[in-house]
C-alpha cells in the first residue's frame, strides 16, 4: 500500500481525479493523524509490515 522503494507512479493527465488525488504516504491522509499519526498503533502497525 505504502511502498517507499518503488518510485512514484507516473498517472497519465487524464487519468480519474480520485487516482490523481490518492493518498501515497501515511503523511498526505488529510484529517486522520489521531489514526495515523506519528507514533499512533496503527501508523506503527503499518509500518512494521504487522498488519
Amino acid at each position: 500500500m505504502f511502498d517507499m522503494a518503488e518510485p512514484e507512479e507516473q498517472l497519465p493527465p487524464d487519468a480519474p481525479l480520485a487516482a490523481r488525488m490518492r493518498p501515497r504516504t501515511l503523511d498526505e491522509f488529510v484529517g486522520q493523524a489521531h489514526i495515523v499519526g506519528p507514533g499512533r498503533v496503527l501508523r506503527r502497525a503499518i509500518e512494521a509490515d504487522q498488519l
